[in-house]
């Protein structure tokens, strides 16, 4: 046992609880540190093994510990997450955004004018009425519930909603199953809440049959998964993946089961539904940044009635509606022909920009395959953090893989998500053939 952790005392679950959160905030206790175990903390105290149980159990769900099981229970770890978007790169370009183009958004200009009219006061509906019936027509066709049935739920975009459903259906150290390498406001809100993440493995079909198996004979309470463009690999589930996933979900209809299909209007790929009909506790969120602008804060979340309820009494009016006229900006967008036309136009030529990319590092013998969504995920046979470094004194600032592993691993990543699709020509050639010969200097 460490000197520092000789110092916690305590006599009841809630002393001892205090007397470690102390220690952990006075710097006695530093983050990743191991406390004693449960036994051998018991026996310090004199108090009973039960009395040690349920003091890291408080404190875990207070997000002072981590348990990992036979590995122990550690003083919880306080590392930033990466974020999406431009990084600080300086001279160098930025080809690891995954922004989208702004010159393929709509202009809201038209939309702001009609937005405006009469006053939206407390009391009246969360969902305005011409957005309400637009968003029906989104989402009845893909989840399993009559149309005149079917509960929907406003939040201020899709992590919003995410993050919602997951408070409502865990607790701090419940279990959910992620994508692993994962979008990294996954990761993000599940460090904020306190659940461990259960990585599940995709690959190029989406996340995989047997990940999902093995995360569900561990316990998760909830999954989370993107059925198109997942981020950053580009995957979108097959139609033969998405039946087998269904079949197995079938056995566990209980556990929460969330599809962020965040890319929607902009996927050039069909979308195949992982939630059976008979499954009791399910969410689809899609929402309208990506396509109509990042600033664009909303979505739209379709789900079970039970799910329903509950997010409906997080969002009351005058507490934490989204805004009528972000409403009425976001319904006059998606009912222009002209935006709906940029849109399309969008869709087509991130896809044509991914694939000529690949194409060109396939050229050079570097074999890529483009999938769906705003980025292209590149396999390397060499150590991404070494190509990084490489091209960044070439003047590229690109993102590796690391950054959206679930587990923190001494194994590198081999892959480079890159944002290609705002390269000209000859810039788009100038970088193909650096990231190629990074890899064989690297090699």
């Amino acid at each position: 046992m460490g000197t520092e952790a000789a110092l916690i005392t305590g006599g009841t679950a809630a002393e001892i609880a205090d007397s470690v959160r102390g220690l952990v905030e006075r710097g006695h206790l530093s983050p990743g540190e191991v406390l004693p175990p449960v036994r051998a903390l018991a026996e310090q105290l004199g108090v009973n093994r039960n009395t040690a149980v349920a003091a890291y159990r408080v404190l875990a769900r207070s997000g002072v510990v981590v348990s990992q099981g036979r590995a122990g229970t550690r003083v919880a770890r306080r590392s930033r997450v990466p974020q999406e978007g431009f990084a600080a790169a300086g001279s160098l370009r930025d080809v690891g955004t995954g922004n989208p183009d702004p010159r393929l958004i709509p202009d809201l200009g038209p939309a702001l004018a009609a937005a405006a009219g009469r006053h939206v006061l407390y009391g009246e509906p969360t969902i305005d009425r011409d957005l309400l019936a637009w968003a029906r027509e989104w989402m009845a066709p893909d989840v399993p519930a009559d149309a005149d049935e079917l509960r929907l739920t406003l939040t201020s975009g899709a992590v919003d909603a995410v993050e919602r459903l997951l408070a409502q259906a865990l607790l701090r150290d419940d279990t959910v199953a992620l994508e692993d390498p994962c979008f990294l406001a996954s990761i993000h809100l599940a460090q904020l809440g306190g659940y461990r993440a259960v990585p599940v493995p995709v690959d190029a079909e989406g996340m995989t049959v047997d990940g999902l198996r093995r995360a569900l004979e561990q316990g998760v309470r909830a999954v989370v998964c993107t059925p198109r463009a997942q981020n950053p690999t580009g995957a979108s589930l097959s139609a033969g993946r998405a039946e087998a996933l269904r079949a197995l979900l079938a056995e566990h209809p209980y556990v929460l089961v969330v599809q962020d299909d965040y890319f929607s209007y902009l996927s050039r790929r069909p979308f195949h539904s992982i939630i059976g009909p008979e499954h009791q506790r399910w969410a689809l969120v899609r929402s309208v940044s990506k396509f109509a602008g990042p600033d664009m804060c909303l979505a739209v979340t379709a789900c079970d009635a039970d799910t329903a309820s509950r997010l409906e009494m997080r969002l009351s009016p005058g507490t934490t509606w989204v805004s009528h006229l972000l409403q009425r900006i976001t319904h006059s967008v998606m009912t222009d022909e002209a935006a709906l036309a940029l849109i399309d136009r969008a869709s087509s030529h991130y896809a044509q920009r991914n694939a000529a990319f690949a194409a060109l590092l396939t050229e050079r013998g570097l074999a890529t395959a483009a999938g769906d969504g705003m980025s292209l995920w590149v396999g390397l046979p060499v150590a991404a953090r070494e190509v990084a470094e490489r091209l960044t004194r070439r003047g590229w600032l690109v993102r590796t893989g690391d950054d959206f592993r679930l587990e923190e691993t001494d194994e590198p990543s081999h892959h480079l998500r890159l944002t290609v699709h705002d390269l000209d020509d000859e810039d788009a050639a100038t970088l193909a053939t650096d990231i190629v010969a990074a890899v064989h200097e690297t090699g």
